[in-house]
């Protein structure tokens, strides 16, 4: 019985969104930063160094890669000003919350998906959240 109420809690608290830590991990924001970096330098081959094997599989070559930030992601392309928030787990996976400013003063929200691998972090996924306030 004890067994059981043990894996229904650990359940129901996997699929909560958790504070990690508040101080954030500088690993993970590291490696953001350096991308984010490296896309402002156009070096695409450097940017896709920092995307994991799934993304890489997904682009098959920084070009492609590169192309699809500049098109769908102008803000991380050409950020201004980037500030890291809270990095929280949510379903076993690691989120690293960034709130970007782009060029021209507006503001963005973006959620990236973290994994960790033998060689350190890499970026799984980013998705742009909606603008506070905004929805039906």
């Amino acid at each position: 019985m004890r067994q059981h109420l043990f894996g229904v809690l650990f359940t129901l608290l996997s699929a909560l969104p958790l504070a990690a830590d508040e101080a954030g991990n500088p690993d993970i924001q590291a490696v953001i930063t350096h991308q984010l970096d490296a896309f402002q330098a156009d070096d695409f081959a450097t940017a896709f160094g920092y995307a994991s094997p799934m993304i890489q599989g997904i682009f098959g070559n920084s070009e492609n890669f590169g192309a699809m930030v500049q098109q769908g992601y102008p803000m991380v392309w050409r950020p201004g000003d980037v500030q890291m928030l809270e990095l929280r787990t949510m379903g076993g996976a690691w989120w690293q919350r960034v709130r970007i400013t782009d060029q021209a003063g507006h503001g963005h929200v973006l959620d990236y998906q973290m994994i960790e691998t033998p060689d350190g972090w890499l970026i799984n996924g980013v998705r742009l959240l909606p603008e506070p306030g905004v929805g039906a």
